[in-house]
């Protein structure tokens, strides 16, 4: 498969213009200013303080598999998560690859949703950042190999301007200097974003090379409960699971079998 990374970030500076235009970033501010001081639940905290640590991922679709589950509800599955045991929710806001909506946090709170929730997107522009504290996010998810350093500085401090943690998500070894610019998490995909191909080795391999005492998340290919406590022995607090429960009729259920299964 061609570089998928680059094609998603292409689209995505297409699509903030577009948004831009349908909705002013100086209206988007106004209405994010109104949130001041209403708390959001921290994703840090949560993970440091649970015995499990899943992040269960409500993911309809993906570039490389296509639908997964396109019938899911954004009013059901996030709830379910947490009714279940979930410690903290991601959720695909992208629409174009991964079938989201900014929309699906809104309707996961409503349904009584109230554990941490992460903003699951490709970040490229100061007006996503807005957008997803406009949407309810407790967190969101900076790549490092789609931006610069300043890129990232400057959104992690908008981030934190704004009431929401930082996940910062590396992939190799040539983007370990990016823990330095000061975020709250930090997230070692094992998919490689050109690819999509998973290796849960890249996480033991990058783990020690994070700031010590930092909060640490294992992405992609857990598929299954012989892996948390391994990972967890390598320094990992929290553990990103999204196809493996979403693929199965009841993905709130597969959790709930998953973690009974944690030895």
């Amino acid at each position: 498969m061609a570089n998928i990374l680059e094609e998603i970030v292409a689209y995505k500076r297409e699509e903030v213009e577009r948004f831009r235009k349908e909705l002013s970033q100086v209206y988007l501010e106004s209405r994010v200013e109104i949130l001041r001081g209403k708390k959001v639940p921290s994703l840090a905290s949560a993970l440091k303080e649970s015995p499990t640590g899943i992040i269960a991922e409500y993911k309809r679709k993906s570039p490389s598999k296509g639908w997964i589950n396109k019938e899911a509800k954004a009013n059901v599955i996030p709830k379910s998560y947490q009714e279940n045991g979930a410690t903290a929710i991601s959720i695909l806001t992208d629409s174009h690859f991964f079938g989201g909506t900014n929309a699906f946090i809104r309707e996961a709170q409503l349904s009584g949703v109230n554990i941490p929730v992460l903003y699951k997107n490709f970040i490229v522009n100061e007006y996503q950042i807005y957008q997803a504290r406009l949407a309810g996010a407790s967190a969101i998810l900076l790549i490092a190999a789609c931006l610069t350093t300043e890129e990232c500085s400057r959104f992690i401090a908008l981030a934190h301007d704004l009431e929401m943690e930082v996940m910062l998500e590396i992939h190799k070894e040539e983007e370990l200097y990016y823990s330095e610019l000061g975020a709250d998490l930090y997230g070692i995909n094992n998919r490689d974003l050109e690819t999509f191909e998973v290796n849960v080795d890249t996480s033991y391999r990058l783990a020690p090379m994070l700031p010590e005492g930092s909060v640490k998340v294992c992405e992609s290919g857990i598929n299954a409960p012989s892996l948390i406590q391994p990972l967890r022995q390598a320094g990992f607090n929290g553990f990103l699971i999204g196809e493996h429960f979403m693929k199965q009729p009841d993905p709130g259920f597969s959790l709930k079998t998953f973690i009974s299964q944690i030895r």
